[in-house]
């Protein structure tokens, strides 16, 4: 896949500019993850690529792995956690908006800047809270 690159430092990029492509880049992993596990129909799976999608659920994946992001990464987060986005969410608070909007900035600055070592390793770590999070509130239905 031919990637356009940003022809300018990476600082001066919007902070929303690299939360929107974060977004995409989130999503895209997520429907791979998602699909990759289940044998459901894509009606399934795209209820639980949303659940993994929201708001909501981004805010607590970020400040699950804001302990692992390097000063570079926090930097990045803090743009996009205090940009003043255009939009808002019907179903999240301000506050967890604004923590989605850092974590989707740090992924994309992460794609962006070729860091792919990286943004796996987050990823992956994203996937691995889910999962767990996934299996805290199984254990509490039973």
């Amino acid at each position: 896949m031919i990637i356009p690159i940003l022809n300018e430092d990476i600082r001066e990029v919007p902070a929303s500019v690299l939360a929107y492509i974060g977004d995409a880049v989130f999503e895209l992993y997520v429907r791979l993850h998602v699909a990759a596990r289940s044998r459901s129909k894509s009606g399934a799976i795209h209820r639980l690529a949303i659940g993994m999608v929201s708001a909501e659920a981004q805010a607590k994946i970020a400040r699950a792995i804001i302990d692992m992001l390097s000063e570079d990464e926090l930097a990045v987060f803090r743009r996009g956690k205090n940009s003043n986005p255009s939009s808002s969410s019907r179903n999240a608070s301000p506050a967890d908006y604004k923590y989605a909007t850092g974590m989707e900035a740090v992924i994309g600055y992460l794609f962006l800047t070729d860091q792919n070592e990286r943004l796996d390793k987050i990823l992956t770590r994203i996937f691995e809270i889910t999962e767990e999070q996934e299996g805290n509130e199984g254990q509490r239905t039973h």
